[in-house]
């Protein structure tokens, strides 16, 4: 099978309340025209980048069961989360996890450090 950037994240399962975030690049400059020198934008505090991938959400606790001739569900059913892919997030960086995953910087974000989503579609 080729490995396309595409499909290379197919492979991976992001757990329970967690998104996969490929962050935008930070600008080399201030709005004045000041060169930055490589590195300043990665230690804010804050940052945006763009979800590519989403847990299922939180776990929903089963109810227990009084009847014990039902048969026993094992499905574990899940609260979805708020984000969703293409989202943009602008997220808290001590919440955050970086990896690198082929090469790539990426961030696992649970999603109580994103403060704010833009969604192209309408609510």
């Amino acid at each position: 099978m080729l490995i396309t950037p595409d499909n290379k994240l197919k492979k991976l399962i992001i757990i329970g309340d967690r998104v996969l975030v490929r962050p935008s690049r930070a600008s080399d400059r201030t709005d004045s025209g000041l060169f930055l020198p490589p590195g300043v934008g990665e230690k804010e505090r804050v940052q945006q980048g763009t979800i590519i991938k989403t847990g299922p959400g939180y776990a929903i606790p089963s109810p227990l069961e009084d009847e014990p001739w039902k048969a026993a569900e094992d499905q574990v059913k899940y609260l979805p989360l708020q984000a969703r892919e293409g989202d943009i997030a602008i997220y808290l960086v001590s919440g955050a996890t970086e990896i690198q995953y082929e090469g790539e910087k990426l961030f696992i974000v649970p999603q109580s450090a994103i403060l704010m989503l833009e969604r192209e579609e309408d609510l």
